[in-house]
């Protein structure tokens, strides 16, 4: 510690005034320059170090080094990858010195040479030679040999891992998960016994190796063994998504080249989840892909109309209509849908009366055959088939309950018949799919239909896909709707899990990850999505979802932190964090953000 006094005694009298008064001065400076760095010292420093044979305990923190000492006979790519995966706070050191050949092949000869006499001591002793042996042998002569063609460098590589806890017990629990990770591995590792100073000096930015726990390693299995390789995620089919946060490198992803083409996309509000989603729709425009889109808070209207889309508003009062009951054939297969159509109805039915017991659900099963057993689809005229398919309508199906005599199902959905809400679905369907972005707007719908709508277009956009199966994409906004009730939440399930078939991707975007991923069918729908893209979170959904997509410490980290834009992407086993980013033409088109719309 800096001595005041002693450094003032150095102040020799002076009889100069001049003189003493300037000394005076630097000697007020240097007390004032050397009390700041003291103070700044203070701050840095601990304020006791307690050395035992195998852990240091620095102020409140237990602390304790580890090395590798026994590696696996065979590498493989990634084979220390389960480090970073390991949810604790752990800091890994390496220590790489290359060898010099000149030195190196001397040492391999030796080795060799060893090795040949204790295997002709063991041939004629009669004594069975093992792999303990054979496989050193074998390898220090295809090393040497590699060496000697320069296909290969030799290292000495020390791997060093530090634990930190608050508390001796959950140090000794986490040095215990540790050696269990690594021996599923084959990764032998031991504690740096009365040598804990010399390890923390080893894993310290400073470059010196004090322990010296070393083992000599090929250029190739050294390479191996770093599990902190920067994820590059590029398909050369795909569109691109944004920039690589780790190297700057491009994403460009191809969905329809996953596993299936289904996405969903969770954040919170303002973090971009609708940008990133406008993103990727304009982008696949202008591949050819077809989009349609459920908008339930007139988020895309920008988008359709810049890009001559089709807009639709659907409310009570509006013109489009959609007739639930339309279904469509197989154009591939040939194979009639209707069975599988009639499914569907009882879901949506079943949401429009609040819930059907087995008993009614099977009326209504039986209510809908009769339906389009009597009404348009068998109509014919002179023995011909009709020219245009008429289809039943709700209307159509309220009377075949009336003749039914079912009154008490006829009185629940006798207001989207008779009622206030007997336009919205009583009409014949006026609409089409032929234009390359089609937009559902449901803005103007009570809140208790958007549900009921959404659904409706859902199984509409299924219908006309079943009939003539294009490169397509369903883009469901606030899609936590659709689980609110058992009926839209089955259905919506069964048409994630059926989209592949009929070459279509579902996209579902909410922010309420937690609800969404606290249902039977949210996480059945997360589970057949193979593109996931994550951004912000808080910190009441950040458990939930590090649960379901197995989420590292740092990646909950970024997450909880990452700014509005940025988004952790996990296409099929890929995780890649990723800046979102749109040109300057295309921002304007994008965005929502009021200032940038309204100033």
């Amino acid at each position: 510690m800096f001595n005041l006094t002693k450094r003032l005694n150095h102040i020799k009298p002076i009889k100069d005034w001049k003189r003493r008064e300037k000394q005076r001065r630097l000697a007020h400076q240097a007390v004032n320059i050397t009390f700041g760095e003291q103070d700044q010292l203070d701050l840095l420093s601990y304020a006791g170090l307690k050395e035992e044979s195998s852990y240091l305990q620095i102020n409140d923190t237990f602390v304790r080094t580890l090395f590798v000492s026994g590696y696996p006979y065979v590498a493989s790519t990634g084979w220390l990858s389960m480090l970073i995966n390991i949810n604790h706070n752990i800091d890994i050191n390496y220590h790489i010195e290359q060898i010099d050949p000149l030195i190196a092949l001397p040492k391999l000869n030796r080795k060799i040479t060893e090795l040949e006499s204790t295997k002709r001591t063991m041939l004629k002793e009669g004594r069975v030679i093992g792999s303990e042996i054979t496989d050193p042998l074998e390898s220090a002569m295809d090393l040497k040999d590699k060496i000697q063609r320069g296909q290969e460098k030799l290292f000495q590589i020390s791997i060093y891992m530090t634990v930190t806890a608050d508390s001796l017990t959950e140090l000794n629990k986490v040095t215990k998960l540790l050696e269990t990770v690594m021996q599923t591995r084959l990764f032998y590792i031991k504690t740096a016994t009365f040598q804990q100073i010399d390890a923390l000096q080893s894993i310290l930015p400073r470059g010196e190796n004090k322990l010296t726990q070393k083992r000599n390693l090929d250029s190739s299995s050294a390479a191996l063994t770093f599990p902190f390789v920067s994820s590059e995620l590029v398909q050369e089919s795909g569109i691109l998504y944004g920039i690589n946060k780790s190297n700057n490198s491009l994403v460009i992803i191809d969905r329809f080249s996953l596993n299936n083409a289904n996405a969903i996309i969770f954040a919170q509000s303002g973090s971009g989840k609708s940008f990133t989603a406008k993103v990727e729709i304009l982008r696949h425009l202008m591949q050819g892909t077809k989009v349609i889109v459920i908008d339930p808070e007139r988020e895309y209207k920008q988008l359709a109309k810049s890009v001559n889309g089709t807009y639709i508003k659907l409310s009570s009062t509006s013109k489009e209509k959609i007739n639930p009951f339309d279904y469509s054939q197989n154009s591939i297969t040939g194979e009639n849908s209707l069975a599988e159509h009639i499914q569907d109805l009882t879901e949506l039915i079943s949401l429009m009366v609040g819930s059907l017991t087995s008993e009614e659900r099977a009326v209504v099963d039986k209510a809908l055959l009769l339906t389009y057993k009597n009404v348009g689809l068998s109509k014919r005229k002179n023995g011909r088939k009709p020219k245009k398919i008429v289809y039943p309508l709700l209307k159509d199906f309220y009377k075949e309950l009336k003749t039914m005599k079912h009154k008490d199902l006829c009185d629940r959905l006798e207001r989207f018949v008779k009622g206030s809400l007997g336009g919205v679905f009583d009409s014949q369907t006026n609409i089409e799919l032929n234009n390359r972005l089609v937009v559902f707007d449901i803005k103007d719908l009570n809140e208790s239909l958007r549900q009921i709508m959404m659904m409706v277009v859902a199984n509409f956009v299924h219908s006309e896909v079943k009939q003539n199966p294009q490169k397509r994409i369903l883009v469901i906004d606030e899609g936590w709707m659709l689980l609110q009730e058992p009926e839209s939440a089955r259905f919506i399930s069964g048409l994630v899990r059926r989209a592949r078939k009929y070459y279509l991707g579902v996209t579902i975007i909410t922010q309420q990850a937690n609800d969404f991923l606290s249902q039977e069918y949210g996480k059945a729908i997360a589970s057949q999505s193979s593109l996931r893209i994550l951004m912000r979170q808080d910190t009441t959904t950040i458990k939930k979802v590090a649960e379901e997509f197995h989420l590292s410490a740092f990646e909950q980290h970024y997450l909880l932190t990452g700014d509005r834009g940025e988004a952790l992407i996990i296409a099929d086993q890929n995780h890649v964090a990723v800046k979102v980013v749109a040109s300057e033409e295309e921002h304007p088109l994008l965005t929502t953000d009021p200032r940038e719309i309204y100033l």
